[in-house]
């Protein structure tokens, strides 16, 4: 039996001011990192230990998990990032209050670029470059659907995240909203009507107990939300 610990980021500064972040880089708010490290204290209470820890290439989910390593006393902690465990890029979007959003697209029209399966924002334009080096020959996206989203998460997790998962061992993952959907969209088999309504709150761990054929086994389980 292998256990998946999947944690979205604390809350970061736009998650506070209602703005749709999608692959800019922000930071945690103050409330983000009292998040982080309520999240440590949840799973150190249920005896829930990461043996490898995984992570996107966004500043918010990095330093989510610095955060919970320090507070669990495990910054010696195999540490992975992989950008496609990025956010969802959410095209024209990003950087817009989600309120401006509905008066000017329609709250229906909205609502299905955050919770629909394949709807994708208006893309970018005049995108600003990403100095990060780990970027180099990532096809950065100018919009995407959860579809889209999907591709490169399951892709991350085949390669890289279920071979460790295979033999055994607690993976702890802190991605994104959508990034995280899309994955749980995959374990749990869900279809496009199913994962509308579903959320995924920040710093709340979620636990999957799964079998050898990487199934989850029974309900997920929700700490400290």
């Amino acid at each position: 039996m292998s256990r998946l610990i999947l944690l979205r980021h604390g809350q970061s500064v736009w998650n506070q001011e209602s703005r749709f972040t999608g692959w800019v880089d922000v930071p945690l708010a103050e409330n983000g990192e009292k998040e982080a490290k309520a999240a440590a204290v949840a799973m150190r209470q249920e005896n829930i230990e990461p043996e490898t820890a995984f992570s996107s290439y966004l500043k918010r989910a990095e330093q989510t998990l610095q955060i919970v390593l320090a507070q669990m006393n495990l910054t010696r902690l195999p540490v992975f990032s992989d950008w496609r465990l990025n956010e969802r890029h959410y095209g024209d979007l990003q950087g817009s209050n989600k309120s401006e959003a509905k008066a000017q697209y329609g709250e229906e029209q909205v609502h299905r670029w955050r919770r629909g399966y394949e709807d994708t924002p208006p893309e970018a334009v005049g995108q600003p470059i990403i100095k990060d080096k780990r970027y180099v020959g990532v096809p950065i996206p100018r919009g995407e659907s959860l579809k889209t989203v999907k591709k490169r998460v399951v892709a991350c997790f085949d390669e890289r995240i279920a071979p460790i998962l295979t033999a055994q061992q607690t993976v702890l993952i802190v991605a994104h909203g959508n990034s995280l959907r899309a994955l749980i969209m995959h374990l749990e088999d869900l279809s496009a009507e199913e994962i509308i309504n579903r959320n995924i709150p920040t710093g709340v761990p979620i636990i999957y107990d799964l079998d050898k054929n990487l199934h989850a086994v029974g309900k997920r389980q929700l700490l400290g939300d």
